[in-house]
C-alpha cells in the first residue's frame, strides 16, 4: 500500500463516516468547534468514546486556517495518510467477482470532481478506481469530503501509466470504454462483462494514446447551447447507463 502525506477529513458527513468505519489508530486529533450544535456534538462523542479518542474542543478560526477556508461545519479529523490500493492486489481481488466495473480516470485535475465522482461511484458499485500518479488529483481532504464519505469505501488505485494498464486489463478480459463526441450514443451502451469506464480530463479528454486503447466509445447527446458537462456529472450520467445495463427493472 502507498499513501499521500498526513491531511485532514472534514465535514459532517465525512467526519462522522471517517470516526464510524475506521481504525483508531488512523485518527490522530479529532477538532470540534466550540458552539456547534449540541446534537452534533454528542454523536461526535458518541463515536470517539468508542475508539477511546480525545476530541479536542476549539475556536472555529482554528479550523478554518487547518482547513484552508473550506466549509469544516465544525468537525475536523487529523488523518493518517489516504490509503491508495496496490492495483494488482486489487485485480486478484476482483477475479473472484463475476463483472467487475471499474472506474479509469485521464488526469482529473480538481478535486472536487474527483470527490463528486468517488461518491457516484459508490452509489453505482463501482468495484474501484485508477487514476495516474501524475498530473492528477489524488486523495486530499478536499477529495474526502466532497465524497461525503465515499473515499472510505470504494478502492482507489494509482499507476504509472494508463495505456500500459489498459493493455494488462485487457490481457485479464476487460472491455475497455471511453467518452469522446463522436462516440456512439451512452443509452445504447451494455456495461455487461467485464467493464472498464475511462473518463477524460475536465477540458481535453482522453489523451490521443489512451484513446486508441478504446474498444468502444461513447457520447452524451446534448440539445442545449453548452455541449459539454461537467466531468463528475458525466461520469455520474455514465455509470447510472452501466448501473440500468446490469440491473434491468
Amino acid at each position: 500500500m502507498s499513501s499521500t502525506n498526513k491531511d485532514f477529513v472534514f465535514g459532517r458527513h465525512a467526519g462522522i463516516d471517517f470516526l464510524k468505519t475506521q481504525d483508531s489508530e488512523k485518527i490522530n486529533k479529532v477538532f470540534l468547534a466550540e458552539g456547534v450544535q449540541e446534537d452534533f456534538a454528542r454523536e461526535v462523542y458518541r463515536y470517539a468514546k468508542k475508539k477511546h479518542l480525545i476530541i479536542q474542543r476549539v475556536p472555529k478560526n482554528k479550523l478554518d486556517k487547518l482547513t484552508g477556508g473550506e466549509n469544516h461545519q465544525g468537525l475536523v479529523l487529523a488523518v493518517a495518510s489516504f490509503e491508495y490500493a496496490d492495483f494488482d492486489q486489487l485485480l486478484d481481488k476482483l477475479d473472484q467477482e463475476d463483472a467487475p466495473l471499474l472506474l479509469m480516470l485521464d488526469n482529473i485535475e480538481d478535486p472536487h470532481n474527483l470527490g463528486s465522482i468517488l461518491r457516484s461511484a459508490d452509489a453505482t458499485g463501482v468495484s474501484g478506481v485508477i487514476i495516474p500518479k501524475r498530473r492528477a488529483s489524488g486523495l486530499t481532504s478536499v477529495v474526502a469530503k466532497t465524497s461525503t464519505g465515499a473515499i472510505d469505501h470504494v478502492p482507489v488505485a494509482r499507476v504509472n501509466n494508463l495505456v500500459q494498464t489498459c493493455q494488462a486489463l485487457k490481457d485479464r478480459g476487460y472491455w475497455i470504454f471511453g467518452t469522446a463526441m463522436e462516440g456512439d450514443d451512452y443509452r445504447k451502451w451494455n456495461a455487461n462483462g467485464k467493464t472498464v469506464l475511462v473518463i477524460g480530463n475536465e477540458g481535453k479528454g482522453i489523451s490521443p494514446l489512451l484513446l486508441k486503447q478504446m474498444d468502444q466509445t461513447l457520447t452524451i447527446p446534448m440539445i442545449g447551447h453548452v455541449q459539454s458537462l461537467n466531468a463528475s456529472v458525466a461520469t455520474g450520467v455514465l455509470l447510472y447507463q452501466a448501473f440500468n445495463s446490469r440491473h434491468p427493472l
